[in-house]
């Protein structure tokens, strides 16, 4: 799998040029410096230094149902030490590269994907904490291609410390949570050292259950399972 790693303020993509779209988003969000700025003229525009052949861009997105969804949330990485480094991680957020399509209902959808980045964002607004937020989308063989790009109907979330939630497929809008070393099965990333600190009891407790065997649905934050207290 070839790859090729873009690093952003506060952020960094790691690229599939085959795929068009990232392999996998790295965040760093600090809870105590993040700032309200709004997206107001900021435009989603190519990054310069891929191919425009190896990114996603506005054909894919145009007179369709297609969210360009954000894989770093541009409000969770929306901090720093002044108001022109909050700014200029805004405006990284709206790169084609750090967008995936994703159908609108999922991306906006307060029981799924914005409610599970609003859980994360807020607790660390709320503990003044530090975390590290891994996204990104499921490959699989049976992903649509539309326009010429392959469709994700899987994504993952993956916030240290913290809990993992997956939420597949596009059709039922269904979120859960999985053990880290499910998400590594299914990407083919290298997860180990997350993987090692799993909080999900049961990832610990069945080592060789099959992918899928050990999914928790998610109905809200409360059905998570975890052996920690995230306002800790």
């Amino acid at each position: 799998m070839q790859t090729v790693l873009l690093p952003y303020t506060h952020f960094s993509v790691l690229m599939r040029p085959d795929k068009r779209l990232a392999a996998v988003t790295a965040l760093g969000m600090d809870g105590q410096k993040l700032m309200d700025l709004d997206r107001s003229g900021i435009g989603w525009r190519l990054d310069p230094r891929l191919p425009e052949d190896q990114q996603t861009s506005e054909r894919v997105y145009a007179r369709n149902d297609l969210d360009r969804g954000h894989l770093v949330r541009r409000a969770s990485a929306v901090w720093g030490d002044t108001r022109a480094e909050a700014a200029e991680a805004n405006e990284d957020t709206f790169y084609y590269t750090n967008a995936a399509p994703q159908a609108a209902k999922f991306n906006q959808g307060m029981e799924l994907w914005l409610g599970l980045e609003s859980y994360l964002q807020e607790n660390a607004a709320d503990n003044s904490r530090r975390i590290v937020v891994f996204t990104g989308p499921v490959f699989s063989e049976n992903d649509p291609v539309y326009r010429g790009v392959d469709i994700p109907l899987r994504f993952f979330k993956v916030p240290s410390p913290g809990v993992t939630e997956d939420a597949p497929p596009l059709g039922p809008f269904r979120t859960f949570q999985v053990p880290v070393r499910d998400i590594a099965a299914l990407t083919g990333l290298d997860l180990d050292q997350l993987a090692a600190g799993d909080r999900m009891p049961i990832a610990a407790a069945l080592p060789s259950a099959r992918v899928t065997e050990t999914w928790r649905e998610l109905h809200s934050p409360e059905d998570l399972d975890l052996d920690f207290d995230l306002g800790d």
